[in-house]
């Protein structure tokens, strides 16, 4: 399944410096960290009149995590409760640990829009078990969140290159050329460099690429990028939501279906007979307050419903890297321009 863009249209083009609507939209944004604003901002009849039903005088608070797409999203959310349900938005800073546990015990922030519970796995498990806090939509929609991938050369030169399980061809194939593969993995002290190493074991193949380990994640995106610049034969980790994978043309392997029993295994450094699995599907949603599901149904409803398409997010995330603008800004732009995945989230029965 190849990464594209979500939209041939969408933020991978340069964006119109003034677009219909985009004056309201970044008008509004003041009123995200200003509770004065947003009070004056939801004076219309028609804003009065949603707040009755959808937010009544309650102020929501969203939480800010410190990474870019959660922080995009943040102010995606904002912005479209503010604009459609006629609420009153404050964006606060926050963690994942941090915000769960507040969230548990003085019910603030309401809204965490990406929470990956399995790296607070026991503070996530303690709010749930409270049920002071609720598990909504998944975050993102689409392809899966870890995979391996091979960028278009060598899709062009290899097209029955499509599922892990065939990469022994393709090393068989450039052995008899006299070229190795690099296969590019994470940086040695994250999890997921044991787990490729013993994947590659699990194939029969952990001699047949050039395996390699970056330093850190500059070091990564660098080697991928330099291979595809040279055409090199290479498949490399990655992850989603990233601006790498779409800033390329990219390739994800199909990776076949996820074991627990097996990826336990191998996500040990001594796994003495590693059997191939995909990667877990980690659970990535929006986590919020009792207090949003009780009282305010119509946005418990948005938030199960406002799944963000992960190639949408990885075209922001590339946007961003080569445009530099505030998250704010891009929040915004897509609010102004994606209505078409964003108006399912606000559809009222």
């Amino acid at each position: 399944m190849s990464v594209k863009p979500a939209h041939k249209t969408g933020l991978r083009r340069a964006l119109p410096a003034i677009f219909a609507g985009m004056g309201l939209l970044l008008a509004g944004l003041a009123v995200l960290t200003n509770p004065a604003l947003g009070q004056q901002a939801t004076g219309g009849d028609k804003a009065q009149n949603l707040a009755k039903t959808a937010c009544g005088q309650k102020q929501l608070t969203i939480a800010r995590m410190q990474w870019p797409s959660s922080i995009i999203l943040a102010y995606v959310h904002a912005l479209i409760l503010q604009k459609e349900f006629g609420c009153q938005v404050r964006i606060v800073g926050g963690d994942m640990a941090g915000s769960i546990s507040a969230m548990e015990t003085i019910g603030q922030p309401d809204i965490a829009p990406e929470i990956w519970a399995t790296r607070i796995a026991d503070i996530w498990n303690a709010a749930i078990k409270s049920e002071r806090v609720d598990m909504m939509g998944a975050s993102f929609a689409g392809a899966a969140l870890e995979s391996w991938y091979i960028p278009a050369h060598v899709q062009e030169a290899f097209p029955d290159l499509n599922r892990a399980r065939d990469l022994a061809g393709y090393v068989g194939a450039l052995r008899e050329k006299g070229v190795r593969a690099k296969f590019i993995s994470c940086p040695r002290d994250w999890a997921c460099a044991v787990i490729n190493r013993n994947l590659l074991r699990a194939l029969g193949l952990e001699n047949a690429f050039e395996i390699i380990e970056p330093a850190n994640r500059l070091e990564m995106d660098r080697l991928i990028a330099q291979s595809v610049s040279r055409r090199q034969p290479v498949v490399f980790y990655y992850w989603q939501p990233n601006a790498v994978l779409a800033q390329f043309d990219f390739k994800a392997l199909d990776m076949g279906p996820f074991d627990q029993q097996k990826f336990k295994c191998l996500g040990r450094i001594k796994c003495d007979q590693p059997a191939f699995s995909a990667f877990a599907d980690e659970p990535v949603f929006v986590a919020a307050s009792d207090n949003i599901v009780t009282q305010l149904p119509q946005v418990a409803q948005y938030l199960r419903r406002a799944r963000l398409p992960v190639a949408e997010m990885n075209q922001i995330l590339s946007w961003r890297a080569q445009n530099p603008d505030s998250y704010e800004n891009l929040a915004a732009r897509f609010v102004a321009e994606r209505k078409d995945i964003w108006g399912e989230w606000v559809a009222r029965p």
